[in-house]
């Protein structure tokens, strides 16, 4: 599938029309509170990262190669030593994959007529990571498969009974425990790795599928079907070389699409659903089938990921890791002109903020007992694949690697009196982030939505499924002098700004908050850094 990793939503505000809105509500900036600044450089690395000079920062583009060399040229000029020989760059094999001449997805009955349409974006959207240059999908028959999920140690198996090979599932989004919120089932409300759409595609194919098509709906999915469409229009990534066993076409169908489909069967939606719900659901045929054709075009060629470190003083081989990707999802011709995907939040804060960090550790006299590794990853939002390939290939040994902390979207509203963790109390990281979060008169809370499966939507997923213990903590919602109506205004633009030309810089932002968890990060690090701890998992997890 053309494959953009979904993630967490932490984007900014309206430019127009919002101002007015806050003024109304009474929500101007408070001013009383006083935050250190934590790099002078770091407001000039994230407004160079999120200029349109930049070009919306997709590899293998451009503006992908004045990023790398942008930060390269920054780890260089403050004396981190290169962690690829004598080069900081260390290669990725991407495969880029664009469709074109889509069909519309047409349903037919098993006699033959075609009974039902639909149009690429709006109603559906198909891909594929075979590297084939025609993809023709023909008269494939439709099976319900519940919610895909094949999971032993949940008692759980969406396919029993039904061999689907060279057929077309249609498969539900999250897993069973979100809509009963029943914590004996699967993980309550919380998403498990089976939510995953990476993992619905993976499963088929291990099923031998010809095709995946994902019902979208927003609340399960956590995100709407305007991310679908942006995330999964314009050239996809994978990482070169065999990734093994994969459907001929994925997708996903839109939920109006989704519900026509099902009305000319013998259920509804709704019915369907409820009968997925049960772990004794077998799956069968739709009695329908599906067509769909399309063009590709690929190559091969090298991103890059960049990585740097401060060699320790004491103990250089064992290593602390500070994470983040350094891409975006580039630009796009439009009929109204160019439109650039700047990505601001998305990650140039955090971007920026491993090299602030990596600036002030550079600085530190002594350096720190144990290495300090900073790497800025590619191709994050095609799949997670700078980091998968890190993780595959580490510059240095994960079995040397004690902790590490993942920057992903940093909050740009504000300071606030607690943070958010991301798999809340999975490690014992935590309590190093809780103690100088005290320090700040913070404290961590659990993510307000479990369900959307942030966890398994960033780059520390990759490190996390080898056994190193990683961070991924964000903005709060108790921002410090604002009251509530402002929190319900941040996530509600936090939600409608998620992968669009709108995650730019403007005047709302308050970069007070930025410094804030600039500090603490470098301050759990530094503690790593110059401890013997070797931090673990909690018990009861799954790694």
């Amino acid at each position: 599938m053309f494959k953009k990793s979904m993630r967490r939503y932490f984007f900014s505000f309206l430019i127009s029309g919002m101002v007015f809105t806050l003024a109304a509500c009474g929500l101007q900036r408070e001013e009383a509170v006083e935050i250190p600044v934590f790099s002078e450089n770091y407001e000039r690395f994230v407004r160079t990262l999120s200029s349109d000079e930049f070009e919306g920062r997709a590899p293998t583009t451009p503006g992908g190669k004045k990023t790398k060399a942008f930060i390269e040229a920054e780890f260089r000029r403050m004396g981190l030593k290169p962690a690829v020989g004598n080069s900081f760059r260390q290669p990725v094999p991407l495969i880029e994959i664009s469709g074109s001449n889509f069909s519309d997805l047409s349903i037919s009955s098993i006699d033959g007529d075609v009974e039902l349409s639909f149009s690429y974006i709006d109603e559906m959207i198909v891909g594929t990571t075979r590297l084939q240059e025609n993809i023709k999908l023909e008269d494939s028959e439709l099976i319900f498969a519940g919610y895909g999920i094949v999971a032993p140690e949940y008692g759980w198996n969406d396919y029993e009974g039904l061999d689907v090979t060279g057929k077309t599932v249609v498969v539900l989004v999250n897993d069973p425990g979100y809509e009963l919120e029943d914590p004996e089932l699967f993980t309550g409300k919380a998403m498990t790795y089976y939510g995953r759409w990476t993992y619905k595609y993976e499963e088929a194919a291990r099923q031998g599928a010809a095709g995946v098509l994902i019902v979208h709906e927003t609340g399960p999915a956590g995100y709407g079907w305007d991310v679908v469409r942006n995330s999964w229009s314009g050239p996809q990534y994978q990482v070169g070389g065999n990734n093994g066993p994969s459907v001929l076409v994925e997708g996903w169908l839109h939920n109006n699409s989704a519900a026509l489909l099902f009305n000319r069967t013998a259920y509804g939606l709704s019915q369907l659903k409820e009968m997925a719900l049960s772990p004794d659901f077998q799956p069968f045929s739709l009695g329908m089938n599906v067509s769909v054709s399309f063009d590709v075009k690929y190559s091969q060629s090298d991103s890059y990921n960049i990585a740097g470190y401060i060699e320790g003083s004491e103990r250089p081989e064992e290593t602390i890791i500070y994470m983040a990707h350094w891409d975006h999802l580039g630009k796009e011709e439009t009929d109204e002109g160019v439109k650039i995907y700047n990505g601001a939040i998305d990650n140039a804060t955090g971007t920026g903020a491993i090299m602030a960090i990596a600036e002030k550790f550079a600085k530190m006299d002594p350096a720190p007992k144990r290495s300090v590794v900073f790497i800025a990853v590619t191709a994050e939002e095609s799949g997670l694949i700078g980091s998968q390939y890190y993780a595959q290939n580490p510059l240095f040994p994960l079995e040397k690697t004690v902790g590490g902390i993942n920057i992903d979207g940093l909050n740009v509203y504000g300071p606030t009196h607690d943070i958010v963790v991301i798999g809340y109390n999975m490690t014992q990281m935590q309590d190093y982030l809780a103690r100088h979060a005290a320090d700040q008169d913070r404290v961590l809370v659990p993510e307000r939505y479990p369900e959307r499966g942030y966890f398994y939507r960033s780059d520390h997923f990759n490190l996390v499924k080898e056994g190193v213990p990683m961070i991924y903590a964000n903005s709060g919602s108790d921002y410090i002098g604002r009251n509530e109506q402002y929190a319900a205004k941040v996530q509600e633009d936090q939600e409608n700004r998620y992968h669009s030309p709108e995650d730019v810089i403007n005047e709302l932002w308050d970069w007070r908050g930025l410094h804030q968890n600039l500090w603490l990060f470098y301050n759990v690090g530094k503690e790593l850094a110059n401890s013997d701890d070797w931090p673990g998992w909690r018990e009861g997890t799954e790694f």
